[in-house]
């Protein structure tokens, strides 16, 4: 009875936590608490870890109760490509945070334009996955 509402819950917040995070260093890359050295935020990619953990275990989960619907929903598919999208720019972005790619508390210009892509993918990502309870019987 309460395995669904359990899942979803821990979904949300997985994703609550993966997205915040990533948000939190976006935000900073652009700029905002440039006072802040970036090196402070080496934090952020193991708590990116934990957020993408759960929501790989309980995304698994969900997929599973209904895969056909699923895997034939091109909603789903584009969520799934936003997502793929979302965690394709933290590679380079923790590779500019823990190898210092620029001088101390500043990013270059590829390095903004990935913090915008990622708010941009990761927004589009959650708004996806929202949809789909819209989308999908």
């Amino acid at each position: 009875m309460w395995s669904a509402p359990t899942v979803l819950t821990l979904h949300t917040t997985g994703m609550a936590v993966l997205v915040g995070v990533s948000w939190v260093l976006d935000l900073r890359l652009l700029g905002i608490g440039r006072h802040v050295p970036l090196s402070d935020f080496r934090w952020v990619f193991p708590t990116v870890m934990v957020g993408l953990i759960i929501n790989v275990v309980t995304g698994i989960l969900l997929f599973v109760k209904n895969p056909t619907t699923w895997g034939a929903s091109i909603p789903f598919l584009i969520k799934m490509g936003l997502v793929l999208a979302s965690a394709a720019t933290l590679l380079p972005i923790r590779s500019h945070v823990l190898h210092g790619d620029a001088a101390p508390g500043d990013a270059s210009g590829r390095t903004r334009l990935l913090a915008i892509a990622s708010i941009l993918a990761w927004s589009a990502a959650v708004t996806a996955g929202r949809l789909l309870a819209y989308l999908q019987p």
